[in-house]
């Protein structure tokens, strides 16, 4: 007997298989209300304060007298437009990674694998603020989070783009809908499909972006593995020799690459050989190598091992919202790392990967499940990748607050 997954008001009353195979790659679904009652969880001077940090990427996008000017950041408060000025827009790239309210909302759309789940993009616009029409190489959920955006969509045949301009805007935009969102509407768009979001006054507009890379991007990725990987590997072996040519003739012609050396190299290069193992391994590795912007801190003072077991039975732990866990078959890959997981931490640490946090009660029997857990987690704790959970002083501090917000 198998039983379903509930519905989502999320996903406009559907649940995650439904969507997937109805929507997902296929076509745009607009959901009001996905998220009754929504309120940003990050202030307008907040998103401006991370814009000015030099681990943060954003950019900067203006409109004015038929001209786009695309800047990049960090940016400082003097570097911004005034706020009442017309047809700007700040985005700012990967918030999750700083914002503990902006991952959590990440975190509903992991029906979908994190090796797809990318980052959560903020769109801070003014009246009149957009990046134009255009197109989005991978799928999006467009959640308004403040004021109103008009959207106007469409299935682009024409995709010609606007000269002279940094930014791939479409010269001949054909909408064939179009919808004012309100703060917790939401907009699924496939990718490819055409778009064009318009603020109507001061406007957030919060983007769940997917990773979809490019084949020649894998291809070139993998064989840069193979080339790091080669001494490791099993077709090693036929290559732990030197090139020779005992037989090599004199020649008239001595510029002339040598035939030998060529058929010599040809024949090396078809012992090559890699199975779902390697590929398996590069994916795990390259599907959770941070970016180059992301840097983890790790803990000023960090607790003893057996400190910090104390604490964690107590507490929990969690992944840093930095941190990318994934697993396959007796392998997890964290932040581009493999490691060969002993059978005793297996099961811990897939469920680690799958609910990005482990609660007191399931840190409280480490110790019974073997010294190789309790040193793994805490070489991730010290090295940033994890954290302890939040102190029982921490606890009713926020349920204090909780109680007088409500």
């Amino acid at each position: 007997m198998t039983t379903s997954r509930p519905t989502l008001p999320l996903l406009g009353g559907l649940d995650p298989d439904a969507f997937m195979k109805r929507y997902w790659h296929k076509r745009p679904l607009l959901i009001r209300q996905a998220i009754p009652g929504f309120t940003a969880p990050l202030s307008r001077d907040a998103l401006f304060a991370l814009a000015a940090q030099d681990d943060v990427e954003s950019r900067l996008i203006s409109h004015a007298r038929k001209r786009w000017q695309l800047d990049h950041g960090p940016f400082e408060a003097d570097d911004l437009p005034p706020l009442t000025r017309k047809q700007w827009t700040l985005l700012v790239q990967g918030v999750n990674l700083h914002a503990p309210a902006i991952d959590a909302l990440m975190q509903q759309f992991r029906f979908i694998p994190d090796a797809r789940l990318d980052d959560v993009m903020i769109s801070y616009a003014t009246d009149g603020g957009g990046v134009g029409p255009h197109l989005d190489s991978y799928d999006v959920f467009l959640l308004q989070a403040h004021g109103k955006r008009r959207w106007r969509i469409g299935p682009q045949r024409d995709t010609t783009w606007l000269e002279d301009v940094p930014l791939r805007i479409l010269k001949h935009f054909e909408a064939e809908e179009e919808w004012v969102l309100e703060p917790g509407d939401m907009l699924y768009l496939p990718p490819g499909y055409a778009h064009d979001g318009v603020a109507e006054g001061e406007c957030m507009t919060y983007s769940i972006g997917f990773r979809a890379p490019l084949e020649q991007e894998m291809l070139q990725n993998f064989l840069y593995y193979l080339a790091e990987n080669a001494a490791e590997l099993p077709f090693a072996r036929h290559f732990a020799g030197r090139y020779a040519d005992p037989g090599q003739s004199a020649v008239k012609h001595p510029a002339a690459l040598p035939e030998a050396m060529i058929d010599a190299l040809v024949s090396q290069l078809e012992r090559v050989r890699w199975g779902q193992k390697e590929v398996e391994d590069f994916l795990g590795r390259w599907l959770s190598e941070p970016k180059s912007h992301v840097f983890f801190d790790s803990p000023e003072k960090p607790l003893s091992m057996s400190r910090f077991v104390h604490e964690a039975s107590s507490r929990g732990v969690a992944l840093s919202a930095k941190s990318q866990l994934l697993y396959r078959r007796n392998r997890c890959y964290v932040n581009g790392e493999p490691l060969e997981v002993p059978v005793t931490a297996r099961s811990t640490l897939r469920r680690l990967a799958d609910q990005r946090e482990l609660n007191a009660e399931e840190c409280a029997n480490f110790e019974q499940k073997g010294q190789e857990i309790v040193e793994i987690l805490y070489d991730w704790y010290a090295s940033g990748w994890l954290q302890l959970g939040p102190d029982s002083k921490s606890v009713r501090k926020l349920r204090t607050v909780r109680k007088k917000a409500g």
